[in-house]
């Protein structure tokens, strides 16, 4: 690092600059000291572009230096003395350390909104530092760091929306347990002007199936239940995303302590559901040799108090005056064990699958049930549609597939009477558990059946597998029909070799040759116009690159296209699966 004084024509805002290609920043605090002592703090540099230096930490010094600068010249006419900046100049290379020495300088000067420290730290990941790494350079907790990349997992326009103020941060905050799905749901709900939106706590439950169940709460262990799990990095909790397969297991723990609780003698035991409430001001401490019980408060949290010892003030001034207790108020010893349960469990279950064998249609609506509601044996996610960036994100949301899929799925919810808004996975349908899923299906035609399944597999089709290769190869798939090319996938296109070869694809060889010296702007734009008819060029329609087919194909033998080498994966499946050529009779 090496300081000097540079002129203002020396100095741009560089892209690395935490603050570049923002609004002009607010300088009113710092323009009348600039204005009286000039620049008295190091801007931090690095050189750029043609002999200039790039501004990494010092943006609104800048901006002010420009705003006095220019009211010099208006006042000192032709040939003002030129106004230079004290400048700290850093080696040229890294990216890595510029973002960090913008992000250091202007978190200890003016707190960006949190969308902004998203953007940079993202720039840092993609740059090679890990969150750990992160925490250690800006002295921030490692927790910190993943809560602020956690906002990578909203949609684009939830982003804006949090940027802009149009939602607070408890609602954006529970919104980064949302699945993609979740969130399209969401903004839908605050798109209409006649339905409720969920914000801050209530959209909590709202995401988690009307119940917000922390794991904290189970009386059984989880990670051995299989439940699946929603992890919330700002609460630093974990949530139950099935609410009804945890009741289940709650359930039967709860019930296994009861009959520990009798077995050791003590009188009752009596469980207080959620939908009561423990009066705990009525009720007296006695001990077990005296006839307490112990009551189980079940709360709607999936909390469970265990009061031992106690009984009604009624009961106990009974025993004090030496009257017998109420005999009505004493439960039975259950006449069926815990072990003993265990074992007619165990037997039913293997009659009931061995009888599924025969009736595959009962088995084919008890598997859609178990997808759709999932249980302590299943776990069905939906592909998240991840995109790396937002306009990829937003050209998928709003291409004819996916507007297509969505309504169909929403078409479907509404056929099995579930909420449309909802999301079709573990989506807290009206309280609908597995049982009550299979039930419905139950009452409906094989053919609406199979549109649910159709759904279904839809939503969990892992993007970019070769599963999609072969579902597309198998079904014919043109895709002319359901994409055309957009804004979003000509600015991805930026190999020069590859680029050269679609101009040809929608050009002409003759136009591509005559273009290949140009620069990649230039043959995008030639594209651009071919597809659009636009700029006196002859309109090319239903045009779709080689890897986007079903089948794909390269436009280069260099290879490394995803498609492609999931085609490959299919062919070598088929080849594996081909019949044996059988031998053929000898000829007469």
């Amino acid at each position: 690092m090496k300081l000097d004084f540079l002129p203002l024509d020396k100095l741009y805002v560089d892209k690395a600059n935490m603050r570049f290609a923002k609004r002009p920043p607010d300088v009113a605090d710092i323009l009348p000291s600039v204005r009286k002592r000039g620049i008295l703090q190091t801007l931090i540099v690095r050189p750029g572009e043609e002999d200039r230096f790039g501004i990494l930490a010092g943006a609104r010094r800048f901006r002010a230096g420009q705003i006095v600068a220019g009211e010099r010249a208006d006042a000192d006419g032709p040939n003002p003395e030129p106004f230079l900046f004290p400048c700290a100049i850093l080696e040229a290379g890294d990216d890595a350390a510029a973002v960090e020495a913008s992000l250091i300088e202007n978190m200890a000067r003016l707190d960006p909104d949190e969308v902004t420290r998203w953007e940079s730290f993202v720039r840092l990941v993609r740059e090679g530092r890990s969150p750990e790494e992160i925490a250690d350079t800006f002295a921030l907790p490692v927790l910190a760091v993943r809560r602020t990349l956690a906002l990578g997992n909203l949609l684009p326009r939830i982003r804006d929306l949090y940027r802009r103020e149009k939602i607070d941060a408890a609602t954006v905050r529970h919104l980064t347990l949302a699945s993609k799905a979740q969130q399209r749901d969401w903004l839908a709900l605050w798109d209409s002007p006649d339905t409720h939106c969920p914000t801050g706590w209530q959209l909590r439950g709202w995401l988690l199936g009307g119940q917000a169940i922390g794991d904290h709460h189970a009386l059984f262990d989880v990670e051995e239940s299989g439940l699946a799990l929603v992890a919330d990095l700002f609460a630093e909790q974990r949530y139950i995303a099935d609410p009804d397969a945890f009741w289940s297991a709650q359930n039967a723990a709860i019930e296994a302590r009861r009959v520990a609780y009798l077995e050791a003698g003590w009188s009752g035991v009596e469980i207080v559901g959620p939908a009561e409430q423990y009066q705990g001001w009525e009720h007296e401490k006695t001990p077990k040799r005296r006839g307490g019980r112990v009551y189980i408060d079940v709360r709607a949290s999936g909390e469970v108090v265990f009061h031992e010892g106690y009984l009604t003030r009624k009961e106990a001034r009974r025993i004090e005056r030496g009257e017998a207790p109420e005999t009505e108020a004493r439960p039975v010893r259950p006449e069926v064990s815990g072990p003993l349960q265990v074992y007619i469990d165990l037997h039913r279950h293997a009659a009931v699958r061995a009888a599924l064998l025969s009736r595959p249609k009962v088995a084919l609506r008890l598997m859609v049930a178990h997808a759709i509601a999932g249980s302590p044996l299943w776990r069905v996610d939906v592909e998240p549609q991840q995109a790396r960036s937002d306009a990829i994100a937003e050209s998928v949301e709003t291409c004819r597939g996916e507007t297509f899929f969505d309504a169909k799925r929403r078409r479907m919810l509404a056929v099995l009477g579930f909420d449309p808004e909802a999301p079709t996975i573990r989506g807290g349908h009206g309280g609908h558990g597995v049982v009550g899923v299979f039930l419905t299906l139950l009452d409906l035609p094989d053919a609406k059946v199979m549109d649910v399944i159709a759904v279904l597999m839809g939503e969990t089709l892992a993007a970019g597998s070769a599963a999609v290769e072969a579902v597309g190869s198998e079904l014919g798939v043109r895709m002319a029909e359901w994409w055309q090319a957009d804004t979003a996938f000509l600015e991805l296109v930026r190999d020069k070799e590859v680029l050269a070869h679609v101009v040809a694809d929608v050009a002409g060889a003759t136009v591509a040759d005559a273009n290949a010296g140009e620069t990649g702007k230039t043959m995008r734009r030639i594209v651009a116009d071919h597809l659009a008819g636009a700029g006196g060029r002859a309109q090319v329609e239903n045009w779709v690159p080689r890897w986007m087919a079903f089948p794909p194909s390269a436009y280069t033998a260099r290879g490394g296209v995803g498609t492609v080498a999931a085609r490959a994966k299919v062919e070598a499946a088929l080849a594996a699966h081909a019949p044996e050529p059988q031998p053929q009779p000898l000829a007469a």
